[in-house]
């Protein structure tokens, strides 16, 4: 690894890397495309503001953010919030108001709580908050995705059918799945249902040449014509196998201006400081945080250059981004975990791969936007039920099994409890269980938010770190930074001989840390769980006495 050359930075990186750069940028906003559009679609708002996030996600992001090779822009972990904010803010609106204004005030209302995200984002970077991430628990985490996949795939199979659901909240939405089955638009289900099989079929193809074409672009390639073929551009009436009477029209079509610069909105800051106003800001800001801190992370292991991403730096741009987003209409901005992955399988090698798959965007919406509006709804629609079906998959559920029954249990009340409230309130309740299981294990209720440990130095050469009572997530951030803090080119050792129990979460991240610290040349070991049992049969299963 010392032998290979790392990437430069800037414009010397540019100079080097543009072709490799350039390519990669071009592939993945191919991907981004329909993907901004389905998520404001999922969002509630209009199809620019999407198009708008990723523009300002890839040209101005990319220059500020702490990570290489991560791709910025909206994601669905974020369509549910923004879809959460319209709501609300749609029943807060005055009275009098026509729909169409209605609607606008949740939007510009919307945009204000997004700069209001930004701003804590940049709070937590100056902070140094970026550490932030080692204190949620993986079950929880994963949970909260799995949740918000679930609500994507709900909240877009009434699209895909062509039916408007009648209920509002998430367990209503989930009950009127077999009413839009049994009342399904044929034509328009029809295109969404070869845009699934089209996702799911196409990356298994072995074809070298087939695989050169990302899966979101055949979609548009097929979904296009065939929305010619039923017409939908024309407001009409046709009649089905069954003899049912059935409408088509351009509402079934992408919707956006035909000048750019009409799809800028701004943002209204008059009820941004109210209890539900900061309720969002809060969850915004805790959730878009999260997740690019945690992509930031997956895509640094990936990087074959094994460079790390600096995220104080990384929350500082995305605060930074997300103001400069919503001031101008469009969605809150994160690192995307499976943009950025291509982007990394695309042989990228600087953050310029970002900034061109940002303007190639920019370009698209500017010289591209009548064939962005013969774009079906439906076919959007499929993508983002692919993309909840995999964050939800009943592999999700399998795969946190394996860890340990009590991870499946944290995972699935993290899910119950935000599809029957919200996201704040399934994450804080996926915690409080996790920490009433670790109560119940064992753990002293003095450790389970301060650890306590000692360290004694060998020579100067050897660190030996005595943790005592338990380590847990919840404790953990303190260890770490300690440890962190430590000299390169060492040997440290943590010693759990004295430990109750050391949780999965911690043995996942001890598990980086000593990757980490051996890269540098350093020896890390982990002695004294001899005595400790593992519960299940997983590499990081958490160790209980």
């Amino acid at each position: 690894m010392n032998n290979i050359q790392i990437p430069a930075d800037g414009l010397a990186g540019l100079k080097k890397h543009w072709k490799d750069d350039l390519l990669s940028g071009f592939i993945i906003s191919l991907i981004a495309l329909p993907l901004c559009l389905g998520i404001a679609m999922a969002s509630g708002v209009p199809p620019m503001a999407g198009i708008i996030a990723g523009i300002v996600g890839g040209l101005f992001v990319s220059l500020a953010s702490g990570s290489h090779l991560t791709i910025n822009g909206p994601a669905a972990g974020l369509a549910v919030i923004v879809l959460m904010s319209m709501e609300g803010f749609r029943k807060m609106a005055p009275a009098g108001l026509s729909p169409e204004q209605i609607e606008m005030f949740a939007y510009q209302c919307t945009l204000a709580v997004g700069i209001g995200c930004g701003i804590l984002q940049l709070l937590f970077g100056f902070v140094k908050a970026g550490f932030i991430s080692n204190f949620f628990p993986s079950s929880v985490v994963h949970g909260m995705l799995a949740a918000i996949g679930i609500m994507i795939f709900t909240k877009q199979f009434h699209t895909a059918m062509g039916v408007k659901p009648e209920g509002k909240e998430m367990l209503e939405l989930i009950a009127e799945i077999p009413h839009s089955i049994l009342h399904m638009n044929p034509d328009v289900a029809i295109i969404a249902l070869i845009s699934v099989l089209i996702l799911v079929i196409l990356p298994k193809v072995k074809n070298k040449y087939i695989k050169m074409l990302p899966a979101p672009l055949m979609v548009l390639m097929v979904a296009i014509p065939l929305g010619h073929f039923f017409d939908l551009e024309t407001v009409h009436k046709y009649l089905f196998l069954d003899g049912h009477e059935y409408t088509l029209g351009p509402k079934f079509l992408v919707s956006i201006p035909s000048n750019v610069f009409e799809g800028i909105v701004m943002p209204r800051f008059d009820y941004l400081i109210t209890g539900f106003g900061i309720q969002m800001m809060i969850t915004y800001s805790l959730v878009a945080s999260l997740e690019s801190l945690l992509t930031a992370k997956a895509i640094d292991k990936m990087d074959p250059y094994k460079r790390e991403s600096n995220y104080n730096k990384e929350l500082f741009a995305k605060g930074s981004g997300n103001i400069f987003s919503s001031f101008f209409g469009g969605l809150p901005i994160i690192a995307e975990v499976v943009r950025s992955s291509a982007n990394v399988n695309n042989g990228a090698k600087t953050r310029w791969a970002n900034f061109f798959h940002g303007g190639f965007l920019l370009f698209f919406v500017v010289f591209l936007g009548d064939i962005i509006h013969q774009i079906p709804l439906s076919a959007l629609a499929a993508m983002l039920m692919v993309t909840g079906y995999r964050l939800a998959s009943p592999g999700e559920f399998a795969k946190t099994l394996k860890v340990g029954k009590e991870q499946l249990l944290i995972f699935i009340s993290t899910i119950v409890f935000t599809l029957a409230t919200d996201l704040l309130i399934g994450i804080l309740a996926g915690i409080l269980v996790k920490l009433i299981i670790h109560t119940l294990n064992g753990v002293p209720f003095k450790s389970l938010f301060k650890p306590f440990f000692t360290m004694e130095i060998i020579d100067k050469e050897h660190y030996v770190i005595d943790v005592e009572h338990s380590a847990i997530f919840s404790n953990f951030m303190s260890l770490k930074k300690h440890v962190e803090g430590l000299p390169d080119g060492k040997k440290i050792t943590i010693d759990f001989t004295t430990t109750k129990l050391v949780d999965h979460s911690v043995m996942e991240h001890l598990h980086d840390l000593e990757l980490a610290y051996e890269r540098k040349g350093g020896e890390f070991t982990i002695i004294g769980l001899d005595d400790h049992i593992a519960i299940s049969d997983h590499k990081h299963s958490t160790m209980k006495k």
